[in-house]
């Protein structure tokens, strides 16, 4: 699956599980990656889109967490690049759990985890 279905799984499976977690109605996308036309690029730069910023955001404290962000991977040959790596360490320097979740399975399981802190 390509990470775009792996993420669509991922979020078909929170709007599912919102009565039990309702804390999942927060998780959202983050638009920041993907083809786009050079005039819809430029413009959403404007606004304030930067690239390597993790795909998905939930913020809902836990522990000593403000929130966590999840970089969403295809499960074969998702990598993660230098922006990214550095969006990773300043996230979590800032005081947010982060991770990196190769298939859809991956985030609910860190998900479900950060809920159970």
């Amino acid at each position: 699956m390509s990470e775009s279905t792996e993420q669509q799984a991922l979020f078909q499976w929170a709007e599912i599980y919102t009565n039990r977690f309702p804390e999942l109605s927060l998780l959202h996308a983050i638009p920041n990656g993907g083809q786009r036309h050079i005039s819809t690029a430029v413009r959403l730069k404007k606004e304030g889109v930067k690239a390597g910023v993790p795909d998905i955001f939930f913020p809902v404290s836990r522990w000593t967490f403000h929130g966590l962000y999840i970089e969403m991977k295809d499960r074969k040959s998702g990598t993660t690049s230098d922006t990214q790596k550095d969006w990773i360490k300043k996230l979590s320097n800032e005081g947010y759990a982060v991770h990196i979740c190769h298939g859809w399975e991956a985030a609910r399981d860190t998900i479900l985890w950060y809920l159970n802190k």
